[in-house]
């Protein structure tokens, strides 16, 4: 989509270089998708990143977890042109071995801990700006709801994007104010240029500590990333309620207009729902003029991966058409919300996504109950991510995790879970 097929001015991002495509400043607004084969599946890999590539993929998403991964990535680089991103989880120094190989790095704040906890993560975001700046790659500082940097939520700073209440960040560990002074002087000046700021509707936040610590978290890995002189990079502020990744990137668009953001809505699950929730996210932000890439992140099997870019595609011509129904706002505040991560190379059994559509089927019964049912398909994810889930489900190898918020409820082979699930969740329901 070109700038003058928005309905209203795009935000003034800075233009930011992923391969042969540039997100930001004006160009048009970029798909991506993620591969669910297995990485070290060369073939299938390859594979899949040519369909989606010629499905209209602008840039795809590999994961990389181990040394054999990258091996695998090596040959994978050296028989696609397309724009390949790597998505790296809680091994920051994969990123030297995965830069010369890809066109960008998508790190998460929030698993910056997990390796090498006793290094800053400071210490470890300047490791990625070398890296990233010796092999000409671009970053994507990826923050999701489901795995917030801890310091954050234990320690919120005060009202986040709300230009009358903002306060300048407290300074890091061994940083000058220099620096931080013309960082937040360049943020002023692009925001008195913003579209966004003749929006007077524009209200503070909800008190909702989640949703502040990822804007907390996001704004200082902007500050450090600018004062270490790297701008090519860009943000996304992921929850799975498509309201909070409405309000979370509109208040981050209002404090840093210049920075490119990739829209979603993390684990929005199954198609049909899963698209109407990302629509009922990203068609607000498009119409706003925020957003300079996206992708729907839907739970399907490895081979209808391209269902996501199509959808991707359906969004931006509504936009540019001018359909911008609130049909798809009133489907997706339904109260019994099932929410199931997209399908990635991280899945440890192909189950999963039968498994949530299951886990859909079996209870529709409870649509009215403002009830939310997680269903994670691996570790890396799944423990932290069905916390915040009345009832959630994460599944490993050969076995299904049942849990009601963070508590244990059990493990169980696949085909008997449903069963418990249905008991706990009829137990929530007559506690109601």
């Amino acid at each position: 989509m070109t700038q003058s097929a928005f309905p209203t001015p795009r935000n003034p991002t800075r233009p930011v270089k992923i391969g042969s495509v540039v997100i930001g400043g004006g160009h048009p607004v970029v798909v991506q998708s993620m591969c669910a084969t297995k990485t070290a599946n060369v073939e299938a890999t390859v594979a899949q990143v040519e369909q989606l590539a010629a499905t209209g993929a602008g840039v795809v998403r590999i994961a990389v977890d181990t040394k054999r991964d990258c091996e695998a990535l090596a040959e994978i680089r050296r028989r696609t042109n397309a724009n390949l991103s790597v998505d790296l989880q809680e091994n920051y120094r994969l990123a030297a071995d995965v830069a010369p190989l890809v066109d960008k790095i998508r790190y998460n704040p929030g698993h910056l801990y997990h390796h090498e906890p006793e290094r800053s993560w400071q210490d470890k975001v300047r490791f990625l700006v070398d890296v990233a700046g010796q092999h000409d790659c671009a970053l994507r500082v990826g923050v999701n709801c489901g795995s917030v940097d801890p310091a954050k939520t234990t320690s919120p700073r005060p009202l986040a994007g709300d230009p009358a209440k903002t306060t300048s960040p407290r300074p890091l560990a061994g940083e000058g104010p220099g620096v931080r002074a013309a960082s937040e002087s360049i943020a002023r000046r692009v925001r008195s240029e913003s579209p966004l700021f003749a929006d007077t509707n524009i209200k503070p936040l909800p008190v909702n500590p989640q949703v502040q610590a990822m804007l907390d978290s996001a704004l200082e890995h902007c500050e450090l990333l600018d004062r270490l002189g790297f701008t090519r990079y860009c943000v996304s502020l992921k929850d799975s309620d498509p309201a909070r990744v409405v309000e979370v990137n509109r208040r981050f668009a209002a404090v840093r207009p210049d920075v490119p953001l990739h829209l979603g809505v993390t684990e929005a699950g199954l198609p049909p729902e899963g698209i109407l929730k990302t629509r009922a996210a990203i068609v607000p932000l498009l119409a706003a003029g925020i957003g300079d890439t996206l992708r729907v992140s839907l739970t399907v099997p490895a081979g209808r991966k391209r269902e996501e870019v199509e959808a991707g595609r359906q969004i931006l011509a509504n936009v540019a058409a001018g359909r911008l129904s609130d049909e798809d706002s009133a489907a997706a505040a339904r109260p019994l919300n099932i929410i199931s991560c997209p399908s990635c190379s991280r899945v440890e059994n192909e189950a999963f996504v039968e498994l949530a559509e299951q886990v859909r089927d079996a209870t529709r019964y409870a649509a009215d109950y403002p009830i939310t049912i997680a269903v994670m398909g691996c570790r890396v994810n799944g423990p932290g991510e069905t916390d915040h889930a009345d009832l959630g489900l994460w599944c490993g190898p050969d076995a299904v995790h049942l849990k009601r918020g963070s508590t244990p409820l059990g493990v169980f082979p696949y085909d008997q879970v449903i069963p418990r699930l249905k008991a706990e969740l009829d137990a929530l329901i007559a506690g109601r």
